[in-house]
């Protein structure tokens, strides 16, 4: 299974590569890192953006999952062939941008979707399998009942 993350929240500003993220963004990050623990995910590797929002959101989800931050630079923001970088890692979480991460998705699946902050899909041979927003995955990481 190969994972997409969308970094959570980040404050505007410059230099984009800086930015950090909000409050909210941290929350975020740590609900994804759980809701995907609690739902049995197991990863081999994690790649992510070398920009600060993005590895922020990596390190606080993969706390989570035990599993090392890697830094990939071709994450950063332009496209990237998603099934190259995880070629051989087993199950790996891509940790990303937009609309780079929605194209991703798209080019993997055939699936259109817009990845909101936050978010996580779950690709499988070619299917999309599941695709989380941040309040699914807080709701799961807090152990309530998800609406349908």
């Amino acid at each position: 299974m190969l994972w997409l993350l969308r970094h959570g929240e980040a404050v505007d500003g410059r230099p984009d590569e800086a930015r950090p993220l909000t409050a909210r963004g941290l929350r975020e990050a740590q609900a994804a890192g759980v809701a995907l623990s609690r739902l049995g995910v197991k990863l081999d590797a994690c790649l992510a953006s070398p920009k600060r929002r993005t590895v922020q959101t990596a390190q606080l989800a993969c706390a989570s999952l035990g599993v090392e931050v890697t830094v990939e630079p071709a994450l950063a923001g332009t496209e990237y062939d998603a099934e190259r970088l995880a070629v051989g890692l087993g199950e790996v979480l891509l940790v990303a941008h937009n609309p780079t991460i929605s194209a991703a998705v798209r080019t993997l699946s055939g699936a259109r979707v817009h990845m909101r902050p936050g978010g996580v899909a779950g690709i499988e041979r070619g299917e999309l399998v599941v695709l989380m927003t941040p309040s699914e995955l807080s709701a799961i990481a807090m152990g309530a009942a998800v609406p349908v």
